[in-house]
């Protein structure tokens, strides 16, 4: 994807040195496109890390190691969504960091609207893994409508325009998800991603 971004992004270039009518208006989407593309490119590689630490190897064959393949993947994206939901909504939340007025709020805004995102997809590729262990599938699905119900919060976060309930439900949503590992045999530990793997 990486080499994709880059070659769009030259094509982008390209385009603005061509001539004809249409220069100025090629130079004003080049450099509007050419901003997206960069910040994707940026943010890819934290995506990448994030599934490599989320994948262990080598392939499963049998039954057995496929269930153990897909707890290892569940226990390694629920620990990332855990992770990112205290380290950057929950706590600075608790801290005041998010009220109007507070010192580095803008910030610890940014960094909450990445987390929630964040671990928005890791939940989802979490429930995505529980399905090739059958307890702990039968153990998620009673969350499947918590983990969707976090799928704009990251933006809501960003925004400034989060309160108490959906702080709780994050917190609800990974308490849930950490339950229902445990009580599978996969249970769950925070791992706190860094800026970078959040995609900032």
């Amino acid at each position: 994807m990486a080499v994709v971004l880059s070659t769009a992004l030259l094509a982008g270039a390209t385009a603005c040195g061509d001539g004809g009518g249409d220069r100025g208006r090629q130079e004003e989407l080049s450099a509007a496109s050419m901003g997206e593309l960069a910040a994707l490119a940026a943010a890819e590689p934290a995506a990448v890390e994030a599934d490599e630490l989320a994948a262990p190897t080598p392939s499963p064959t049998t039954s057995a190691e496929k269930q153990k393949f897909a707890k290892a993947r569940f226990v390694a994206n629920a620990g990332l969504a855990a992770g990112a939901t205290y380290q950057w909504i929950i706590k600075p939340y608790r801290a005041g960091k998010f009220k109007k007025g507070a010192k580095g709020r803008t910030f610890a805004l940014i960094k909450a609207g990445l987390a929630g995102a964040f671990a928005y997809n890791r939940l989802k590729a979490a429930a995505d893994n529980a399905k090739g262990d059958p307890l702990l599938s039968k153990a998620l699905v009673p969350l499947t409508a918590g983990i969707e119900s976090l799928k704009g919060l990251g933006s809501k976060l960003r925004k400034g325009d989060a309160g108490d309930a959906d702080i709780d439900s994050f917190g609800n949503v990974i308490n849930g998800v950490k339950e229902a590992g445990k009580s599978a045999g996969a249970e769950v530990t925070d791992k706190v991603p860094s800026v970078s793997q959040l995609g900032g």
